[in-house]
């Protein structure tokens, strides 16, 4: 069946949909022009939500591990215990090393005092230069114990801490790696989390498009019901993914709401291109099977179906691609000639896209 049959069929079509309808109106028709405008050419694709913060919880100590207060998918606060080892023998050495530091005090205040007995009576002349060197020696010595006394101590309280292990930051933990009972070393990995109140996307760019996407910085990030999301500073990756030629491009989402999560698909926008494009209100256009077709107001202002090619949809625009010239008035809704004295089938011109080589010179490819 030709186009033009196909045009006619559907002609048909709305003269039959216009008796269930029911006779309206042949009043004056709304018409809009055909207008011009800047299409920003979009590459679409695929992000994946991550979080900025997500770790992985080791020990810094050996011992045996005593309690998990937290599971998988359990929600923690920053500073909440989430893995308590066994510490009797990190306590032991605490104390021993408090022990040391207090003997070493006392060494020292004794070291202090024979120094200050000495050095009153060196003054008088009533001892020895070499006497007074050494109770100054050993004062030195004294304090230089204390002070390793001190270190040691510091050292055994910082392995105590190690056995409570805390969340570094709120989050939900992911993944456990060890089990109750289970004796650990230090470098071990016990538990995974991850925060969800800082969140970014990461995308992969084609290579030809990466210094373009570089150098203006723009992105748009939608989710699948069409939402917007807020987004940060761009990160670009300095080198490609010698597997796939892509550049990686991370952004920072500003308003991470609780509906968003790790792992998630979004949709990134790149503007990669402009270009010169005819536009009709979305509601215009007549669709039947795989044929588009628009009412055209001809010279004595009567509606003429004409078969068009359209392209991109945009804010309730609809891009024309060939069948239309810039200033047409086109029915901005068809269903109003439905059941009219308007609709005639034996007065109403069809035409296709072809029909005219001014339409194809204006609206281009």
């Amino acid at each position: 069946m030709s186009r033009f049959a196909l045009l006619g069929a559907m002609l048909l079509s709305l003269a039959c949909s216009g008796l269930a309808l029911g006779q309206q109106t042949s009043g004056r028709l709304e018409t809009v022009p055909v207008e011009r405008s800047e299409l920003q050419e979009t590459l679409v694709l695929d992000g994946v939500i991550e979080a900025v913060q997500q770790s992985t919880v080791s020990a810094q100590t050996s011992g045996t591990v005593q309690k998990l207060p937290f599971d998988v998918d359990d929600s923690v606060v920053a500073g909440d215990l989430i893995v308590q080892l066994e510490s009797s023998e990190q306590r032991a050495r605490v104390n021993q090393a408090q022990g040391s530091r207090d003997e070493a005090q006392a060494a020292l205040a004794n070291a202090q005092q024979q120094f200050d007995r000495i050095e009153a009576v060196h003054e008088r002349g009533l001892v020895s230069r070499q006497e007074f060197d050494q109770a100054r020696n050993n004062l030195a010595a004294a304090r230089a114990r204390l002070e390793r006394a001190d270190a040691a101590l510091a050292e055994a309280r910082e392995q105590l801490s190690y056995t409570r292990i805390t969340a570094p930051y709120g989050g939900i933990l992911t993944e456990r790696h060890v089990e109750i009972g289970e004796s650990v070393s230090p470098g071990q990995p016990l538990l995974s989390g991850l925060s969800l109140e800082q969140l970014r996307v990461v995308v992969d760019l084609p290579q030809q498009y990466a210094d373009l996407a570089r150098r203006d910085r723009q992105a748009k990030v939608t989710l699948a019901d069409g939402r917007v999301l807020e987004t940060g500073a761009m990160t670009f990756y300095p080198y490609a993914n010698p597997a796939t030629h892509t550049f990686r491009l991370r952004m920072r989402l500003s308003e991470p709401n609780g509906s968003l999560f790790p792992g998630m698909l979004v949709k990134v926008g790149i503007p990669v291109a402009s270009r010169s494009a005819l536009w009709i209100p979305e509601s215009s256009l007549v669709r039947r099977s795989e044929l588009r077709a628009v009412f055209v107001l001809d010279d004595q202002g009567t509606p003429r179906l004409r078969q068009v090619r359209t392209g991109m949809e945009q804010d309730g625009r609809l891009e024309i691609l060939a069948g239309l010239s810039e200033g047409e008035q086109v029915v901005v809704n068809p269903v109003e000639l439905v059941g009219t004295d308007r609709l005639n089938l034996a007065a109403a011109g069809v035409s296709g896209p072809g029909s005219s080589e001014q339409s194809n010179g204006e609206a281009g490819n």
